[in-house]
C-alpha cells in the first residue's frame, strides 16, 4: 500500500474517532444537540464539543480525499469497511440535529392511532398524543410524498408510544439507505474506491442519516437506483424515479434533465405506470388531500431558513423579500435551461442541478447536501463534486448554530 493510501486511511480513521466524540457529546441531558423535551434550546459546552468534533472530522475527511487523489492506489475493501463504520457510528447517538424523524412518527400515528389524514390534520390537533411533545412542525400537515407517508404508518405501529424506538427505526433506515447510496455510486463510476470514500467517509452525511434519520437518504437511494437501472432496465429506472418522488417531491425536478439523456420509451412507461399506481394507492388512502401538499411546501419556502443564500442576500442588502425570491427563481430557470442544453450534449448535469437548486432555494438544511454530493459522485463530475464539498463545509455548523 502506498504512503498516500496509508495517509488517506489514517485520516479516515481519525474522522471516525471524532464522530464518536460527536456521539458522546449528544448524550448528556444538558446537551442541546438533541431537540427533545427537557433539553436546552441551544449553545452550551456540549454543543461546542459536538461542533469541534464534527468540524475536525470533516477536515480529516478532506485530507483523506486529497491523499486518495483522482486515481487512488488503495483497495476497495478497506475503503468500504471504513465507510461502513463511519456511516453506522452515529446510530449510537440519540436523534441528532432536528426533530424531523419524530414528525414522521407523528404523521404515522395520526393515520394509525387517530384514523385521521396527515395531509389534513396537523399534529396540534392531537396534543395528547405521545409524539406531540417531540415534533417541531406542530401546526403543519405532512409535506412528504405519499409513498413515504404510507410507509410511516407501519413504522408508527412498530414504534408504538416510544420516541426512542421511533428515532432508532428512522435512523437505522436512513443509515442503510446511505450505505446503499454509497454502494450504488461506486457501481456507477470508473473509480469505485474514490466514490465510496467521497460519500461513505463524509461525516456530515453520516450525521444527517444515521444521526438524524432524515428521509432524504431514502429518496437519493431511489434516484441512484434509477441511474444504475437506466441502461439495462429502463422501465425499472422510470419506476425508481417515481418512487423517489413518492418519498419527497424534490426528485421530480431532476426527471426532465435525466430524460434528456436519451432515455427510451420503456423508461417513460415505467415512470408513468409506477406514478399512476402510487397516485392510485395514495388517493385510495388519503383521497385527494395528498395532492394539495404544495400549499404547506410553499408556506415553508416563504418562511425560509437563515442559511439559504437568498435569505443571506436579503439580510445583507435589505432588498424586499419578493424581489430576492423572484431573482432567485429567475436564476434557477436560466441555470436549468443551460443545464438542459448541457444534458442534451451528453454531459453530466444532475449534480450541477442540485447545486443550482440549493443556491437559489429559500429552504436549505444540512442534510440536503447528500443530494448534491451523491449526484456529482455518480456522474464523476469533478466541478460539481468540489461545489458539493463546499456546500457541505458551509452547512456543517447548522447542526448546532
Amino acid at each position: 500500500m502506498s504512503r498516500r493510501a496509508r495517509t488517506a486511511l489514517a485520516a479516515g480513521c481519525g474522522a471516525l474517532l471524532l464522530l464518536g466524540g460527536c456521539v458522546a457529546a449528544a448524550w448528556p441531558r444538558s446537551s442541546s444537540v438533541v431537540h427533545a423535551p427537557g433539553r436546552p434550546a441551544g449553545g452550551g459546552i456540549w454543543a461546542a464539543v459536538f461542533l469541534g468534533c464534527s468540524a475536525a472530522a470533516f477536515l480529516l475527511y478532506l485530507v483523506a480525499l486529497a491523499a486518495l487523489g483522482r486515481t487512488p492506489r488503495v483497495g476497495l475493501a478497506p475503503v468500504a469497511t471504513l465507510a461502513l463504520a463511519i456511516q453506522l457510528v452515529p446510530l449510537a447517538a440519540p436523534l441528532i440535529g432536528s426533530a424531523d424523524a419524530w414528525s414522521y412518527w407523528d404523521y404515522g400515528r395520526i393515520a394509525t392511532v387517530h384514523d385521521a389524514d396527515p395531509y389534513v390534520a396537523p399534529p396540534s390537533r392531537f396534543r395528547r398524543d405521545a409524539a406531540f411533545a417531540y415534533v417541531g412542525w406542530r401546526d403543519s400537515t405532512s409535506v412528504y410524498g405519499p409513498a413515504f407517508t404510507l410507509a410511516s404508518e407501519p413504522v408508527a405501529l412498530a414504534a408504538g408510544a416510544s420516541p426512542s424506538a421511533a428515532a432508532w427505526i428512522y435512523k437505522s433506515v436512513a443509515a442503510l439507505a446511505m450505505l446503499g447510496i454509497t454502494a450504488l455510486a461506486g457501481s456507477l463510476v470508473t473509480r469505485p474506491a474514490r466514490a465510496v470514500a467521497l460519500l461513505g467517509w463524509n461525516p456530515l452525511l453520516a450525521l444527517g442519516a444515521a444521526g438524524g434519520g432524515h428521509n432524504d437518504a431514502l429518496a437519493v437511494a431511489a434516484v441512484l437506483a434509477a441511474l444504475a437501472l437506466a441502461l439495462r432496465r429502463p422501465a425499472g429506472a422510470g419506476a425508481a424515479w417515481a418512487l423517489a418522488g413518492g418519498v419527497k417531491w424534490l426528485p421530480l425536478a431532476f426527471v426532465p434533465l435525466d430524460g434528456l439523456g436519451g432515455r427510451p420509451r420503456r423508461y417513460w412507461l415505467g415512470l408513468a405506470l409506477a406514478g399512476a399506481l402510487l397516485a392510485a394507492a395514495a388517493t385510495a388512502t388519503f383521497g385527494t388531500s395528498w395532492a394539495r401538499v404544495f400549499g404547506p411546501l410553499a408556506s415553508h419556502a416563504h418562511t425560509g431558513t437563515k442559511d439559504a443564500l437568498p435569505r443571506r442576500l436579503e439580510s445583507l442588502t435589505g432588498l424586499p423579500h419578493g424581489a430576492v425570491f423572484a431573482t432567485a427563481l429567475g436564476l434557477f430557470a436560466l441555470g436549468y435551461a443551460l443545464l438542459a442544453r448541457r444534458r442534451l450534449r451528453g454531459q453530466p448535469a444532475l449534480g450541477r442541478a442540485a447545486l443550482l437548486m440549493f443556491a437559489t432555494t429559500p429552504w436549505l438544511l444540512s442534510w440536503y447536501a447528500v443530494w448534491a454530493l451523491a449526484l456529482a459522485a455518480a456522474e464523476e463530475d469533478l466541478p460539481a463534486e468540489l461545489g458539493a464539498l463546499a456546500l457541505c463545509a458551509y452547512l456543517l455548523p447548522q447542526h448546532i448554530l
